[in-house]
């Protein structure tokens, strides 16, 4: 494994860019920040929004939302700062909620006054989805996360609403591309293209349980051509600035209610406890998970010094909160000793090593320093 020398990430995330130098793509992207006139973009983000500005009343934006600091953000942007009238959707999970999250949920549609649709695939379904995915590909959120993307599409379609507001341009955001840009329909309808329904098909599933993550009809995009775009492009994308928004709006953190393994704060994908789980599988497949990603990002915004940032992965990117895989296993069935059976199919080989029943990294950028994680 490489790691960058900026920010810690390693070459194993899927799609990374490294330069000669041997900084990867996300830091380049980020010192572009640098040259961007965001007032500029501010005004182009309200261009865009009086294209769609509708007199009437009637809902002129979609935003998919979680209830969390990045949601806040979106809709203070949207309704307070553009004067535009959004429609809320979530796509939910039945995972155990947290207080936090039902509470930052409630707020963001009472606070902003905006009418807010929750969508809850059958809990039947998605046990079943969760499983093949979890066992098959160890992604365990793989038809719930192409739900995400596809059901604001539905509902923009269904209530003829043409505009759809995403959160960051993830390919930009995470280094796999150099191209910047607001524009998020193609790179969705690129991934309806690669859903494969076969897959489900073979394990049982129907095609009546589809719905979910069936992309609306061509004649229904016809009609309506919803736009979507990445709000990341408009605004500088910073947790930090999020959190900062949405705490003035009431939203609440996890702070004197759990405190997560593996984790290194308290206000990010705080809403469901056994969705963790789908986070630290990046762990065995790729040597590293939710720990280096936020690190990552604080080192970018020199937040945080490399010894600083070296002593929090090595101490917490291996850790899967107990609690979270107690939601997990006790949601699908599984016993901790199924579930760490499943789990061992997905240690990569090639950059871990087992020693004395516990996985470790063949080549740590900590060394010796670097933590074994142990079934169960």
């Amino acid at each position: 494994m490489k790691h960058c020398k900026k920010c810690l990430m390693p070459d194993t995330r899927p799609g990374s860019i490294f330069d000669a130098e041997g900084i990867c793509q996300a830091c380049r992207n980020y010192e572009e920040r640098k040259k961007v006139n965001w007032e500029a973009r501010k005004k182009e983000l309200r261009r865009l929004c009086d294209t769609y500005r509708r007199d009437d009343g009637y809902y002129d934006c979609i935003i998919p939302v979680s209830g969390g600091k990045d949601s806040h953000f979106l809709v203070h942007t949207m309704k307070v700062e553009m004067g535009m009238n959004p429609i809320l959707i979530t796509v939910g999970d039945p995972f155990t909620k947290t207080e936090a999250g039902v509470r930052n949920f409630k707020n963001l549609g009472d606070t902003f006054n905006c009418d807010h649709v929750l969508f809850n695939i059958s809990a039947n379904l998605f046990r079943r989805v969760t499983k093949i995915a979890f066992e098959e590909f160890g992604e365990p959120l793989r038809f719930v996360e192409t739900a995400i993307y596809t059901v604001p599409f539905k509902l923009a379609v269904t209530l003829e609403v043409p505009l759809i507001i995403f959160g960051e341009n993830f390919a930009y955001e995470y280094g796999t591309t150099d191209k910047d840009g607001y524009a998020a329909t193609g790179y969705i309808f690129q991934m309806f293209k690669k859903i494969d329904t076969n897959l489900w098909l073979q394990k049982g599933i129907s095609k009546k349980e589809f719905n979910a993550i069936t992309p609306p009809t061509d004649e229904g995009l016809r009609k309506v051509r919803p736009e979507a775009v990445f709000m990341s492009y408009f605004s500088p994308w910073s947790s930090i600035t999020h959190l900062e928004v949405a705490k003035r709006y009431g939203f609440r953190d996890l702070t004197y209610e759990w405190k997560r393994e593996g984790c290194v704060e308290d206000f990010e994908q705080i809403d469901s406890m056994g969705y963790m789980v789908h986070l630290w599988m990046k762990y065995p497949k790729f040597g590293f998970q939710r720990t280096s990603d936020i690190v990552s990002r604080r080192l970018r915004e020199e937040r945080l010094s490399l010894p600083e940032a070296k002593e929090l992965i090595m101490l917490n990117d291996h850790k899967l909160d107990r609690r979270a895989m107690e939601d997990f296993i006790s949601f699908l069935g599984y016993t901790p000793k199924q579930f760490w059976e499943i789990v061992d199919k997905f240690w990569n080989r090639e950059i871990f090593e087992k020693v004395d029943d516990a996985w470790r990294l063949k080549d740590s950028a900590y060394k010796d320093a670097a933590p074994r994680a142990k079934n169960g």
